[in-house]
């Protein structure tokens, strides 16, 4: 196997209430249909931080105010390697909204049954029940 480098791409669990917000990947993207955790490539020059307060703002119109970085997960997908960086977001300013005319909602950690979310996310998932946020 032909070493790849990986393509660096943030990801926020923006919580509210006890709850994680989600996204649908929008139609005609790769891995469309599936739900994930907002976010997405960071630019040539950018730091994470910078990556994830544009994302966000891009897809969800949503300014991360307190976050902090959580973990990394690195993502051999047939096509492409992805280093995730995923932060918790604390606090945001503005109200959610389908930036990209993707379907969003707040989930419970232990009632996602339902959701198709990337097949990496339900690690993650599984990371976030074991982490106490109290």
């Amino acid at each position: 196997m032909v070493a790849r480098n990986p393509v660096s791409v943030v990801a926020g669990i923006v919580w509210k209430n006890g709850l994680f917000l989600s996204a649908e990947r929008p139609k005609g993207k790769d891995y469309e249909n599936f739900w994930e955790f907002p976010g997405g490539k960071v630019e040539k020059g950018e730091s994470l931080s910078e990556a994830l307060v544009r994302e966000l703002q891009e897809e969800l119109g949503i300014t991360p105010l307190k976050f902090d970085f959580w973990m990394e997960k690195i993502v051999d997908y047939p096509e492409y390697t992805v280093k995730l960086s995923f932060f918790d977001i604390w606090e945001f300013s503005g109200d959610v909204t389908s930036m990209e005319n993707q379907l969003f909602d707040w989930f419970d950690l232990n009632n996602v049954v339902d959701v198709k979310f990337l097949p990496v996310n339900y690690e993650i998932l599984e990371l976030l029940k074991e982490r106490d946020l109290g």
